[in-house]
């Protein structure tokens, strides 16, 4: 069910399925839509309790002016949590930047956290990959030009927005439901989007190095599942991107992932065959056994 909640003074939107279970929260991906994890909360949901949402800026949840960064994402999150009545310690599911999230929220309140799941997530390392030399790769993708990009997108209407962005579903979004297809197309027309987007990439460096002093997690159960490599490279190659650069990248990123169950003195280390950065759209099923498996070891 969806509703909206006001949590810091922003409107959020909200999707909570199941009614009993042990609470799971996702942390979605930068400028990514909690609908892309249908087929997952359909699973979930039906012994646990599922809650997602949309930060700031993304969906139909509101955004004011304040800087939008791990730390404030950390405290919706937090105060979220307090709105809803969920007292018990959650599973955290952090992917991409939401991973990034995921772990400044464990820290900073490490007794609301059962289990940590990391899919594919940035690094606090996250610099490293800036250090690389990707000449083609970074063309148009460095964050100065996302910075860029993101503000100007950010003043069009959504009309302007619709004629100049025209996502394209991939293969695994385009078996989704009629509606939810829908919902993903428009989801990338809207200018909140990107005044959230430019916020976070002006401050994820800074945020990842705050991140870090805050250590580690102690014991929390944690599982770090990785995309695969080999196959990430092979369809950058047929895409026409350099092999070089692709395998470069991905040795790094890879290596960036396996750090991540240093953590934590208990952890699990996942990598998902045959899938690519969205793990959850291509392995939905590797999600949810590291996540059953993360309850049940958890267990009391």
């Amino acid at each position: 069910m969806k509703k909206f909640v006001i949590v810091n003074h922003n409107k959020l939107e909200v999707l909570q399925r199941g009614s009993y279970g042990t609470p799971i929260v996702f942390l979605t991906g930068m400028g990514c839509s909690f609908e892309e994890w249908f087929e997952i909360i359909e699973t979930l949901s039906k012994t646990n309790q599922v809650i997602m949402y949309h930060r700031p800026g993304l969906g139909e949840s509101a955004i004011d002016n304040s800087n939008r960064n791990t730390q404030t994402a950390a405290e919706d999150l937090h105060s979220l949590l307090g709105l809803l009545k969920i007292s018990e310690p959650v599973i955290v599911v952090g992917h991409s930047y939401g991973g990034l999230i995921a772990q400044h929220f464990t820290k900073l309140h490490p007794s609301s956290v059962r289990a940590l799941v990391l899919v594919d997530s940035t690094s606090v390392d996250l610099n490293i990959l800036d250090k690389l030399d990707l000449p083609i790769l970074n063309k148009d993708s460095t964050d100065d030009f996302w910075i860029e990009k993101s503000a100007t997108y950010s003043l069009m209407s959504q009309e302007q927005l619709s004629e100049i962005i025209k996502p394209v579903l991939t293969e695994k979004q385009k078996q989704l439901p009629d509606s939810i297809k829908q919902r993903l197309i428009e989801f990338h027309q809207k200018p909140l989007l990107y005044k959230a987007m430019k916020s976070e990439i002006e401050n994820w460096n800074k945020d990842a190095e705050t991140i870090k002093r805050l250590g580690g997690i102690e014991d929390i159960y944690l599982v770090v599942i990785g995309r695969d490599k080999e196959f990430t490279i092979r369809n950058g190659i047929e895409e026409g991107l350099p092999e070089r650069e692709m395998k470069l990248l991905e040795e790094t990123w890879q290596n960036l992932i396996k750090e991540q169950i240093h953590l934590s003195r208990n952890s699990e280390l996942v990598f998902a065959n045959h899938s690519s950065h969205s793990v959850h759209m291509d392995q939905p099923d590797v999600v949810i056994n590291g996540i059953l498996k993360a309850i049940d070891l958890t267990s009391s």
